[in-house]
């Protein structure tokens, strides 16, 4: 068995993303070999999407999801669209069925090349989000930074998108506030005991808002799937918008939009957007050693 694996870089809006292709092999891409990643400037990520063979009947493959310091990720949304434009490029098929940690995930490739996941259904119940506290109505939990009397976030809406989200709703640009200083403390604030991801929301119209996110694992990110998920859910949940919303990430380069529906019919979360290729090589998935493809330039690292 080789050493080395196919991977491509590519991103969702902006959110760095490896796609590496574990089918076929027993191993998985080790924590080390992810920080390794992370460490160059080449490679650095938000997530690693690792594809693997099917372990459950009726799904095209397994998803591993590591976070850029290593640790697991149960959900990312910006990363299974980038499995499904992969996927789709390689096989001409459109329509996929993924298992992940937190669940059946389907998806599907449209003709204007955008990408519909379906994120499955929102958790609210403060013991599965989780919470340390119990909380009866997580749509709006005890939690703030800042001064007391003053506080410069408060009382967020708290919930579960196959991953931990604390949505703090703000009135000004979101770019205004320094999420970089905020972000590690609420993170990892005892309120989080698996830690949550961290994401500032400005509702601009009832079918718009923006939003920018500190990622749990990962730091300030580009774009975060399953946070603009939690955000669109939690503001409909809140009377903020309607159950279909654009969600405007803020720091995605160059800046887009996602498009969230939060269907009534079952209350699943469809959250559609774009992919990008950026470039292929190959990596031990034991170290994180990789080399770029000949057309790329790259050298052996």
């Amino acid at each position: 068995m080789s050493t080395t694996v196919e991977f491509a870089r590519m991103n969702g809006l902006g959110n760095k993303i490896l796609v590496v292709d574990m089918r076929g092999r027993p191993d998985k891409v080790t924590a080390a070999a992810a920080v390794a990643l992370n460490a160059d400037p080449e490679t650095a990520f938000d997530q690693i999407m690792a594809i693997h063979d099917p372990k459950a009947d009726g799904t095209d493959a397994f998803i591993d999801i590591l976070n850029s310091d290593g640790s697991k990720a149960q959900a990312c949304g910006n990363g299974t669209r980038c499995v499904v434009q992969a996927l789709a490029a390689e096989t001409g098929r459109k329509a996929f069925t993924f298992q992940t940690v937190a669940g059946i995930l389907n998806a599907v490739e449209h003709e204007d090349g955008t990408i519909s996941v379906d994120m499955g259904k929102p958790v609210f119940d403060w013991d599965r989000i989780p919470l340390a506290e119990e909380f009866h109505d997580t749509s709006r939990i005890e939690l703030q930074i800042g001064p007391i009397d003053n506080p410069v976030l408060h009382s967020p809406s708290a919930m579960s998108m196959g991953n931990p989200h604390a949505i703090f709703w703000v009135d000004k640009d979101v770019m205004s506030y320094d999420l970089a200083r905020f972000g590690p403390l609420l993170e990892n604030h005892p309120m989080f005991p698996e830690r949550a991801n961290i994401t500032l929301a400005q509702v601009t119209s009832p079918t718009s808002m923006t939003t920018r996110t500190w990622e749990r694992g990962a730091g300030l990110t580009l774009a975060c799937g399953s946070a603009a998920c939690s955000a669109a859910v939690s503001a409909a949940r809140t009377g903020r918008t309607g159950r279909r919303v654009m969600i405007n990430v803020a720091s995605a380069k160059p800046p887009g939009t996602l498009s969230i529906e939060w269907r009534e019919r079952d209350d699943h979360v469809i959250m559609t957007g774009p992919a990008e290729w950026e470039w292929s090589g190959r990596l031990d998935p034991a170290t994180g050693l990789w080399s770029g493809d000949a057309d790329r330039g790259a050298e052996a690292q």
